[in-house]
């Protein structure tokens, strides 16, 4: 379970899309950029069982910033 998700966006004009997020994952914090496609760009660290982090994070993403 994905823990302490935030995010922010990458530009002052928030009608350009991509986001810097952060959370915890198993007691380990990750970063990334998100990308207006639901692609990540990993700052650091890749956190076990991406793919299935990646599915929680843009449900997170649509839930806060497409709604």
């Amino acid at each position: 379970m994905i823990q302490h998700f935030s995010f922010k966006p990458l530009f002052e004009n928030t009608k350009l899309p991509g986001w810097q997020i952060s959370f915890f994952y198993k007691h380990q914090r990750y970063e990334g950029e998100y990308k207006k496609d639901g692609s990540i760009i990993w700052s650091g660290s890749i956190p076990p069982n991406e793919e299935t982090v990646k599915k929680m994070i843009h449900e997170l993403m649509l839930y806060h910033v497409y709604d």
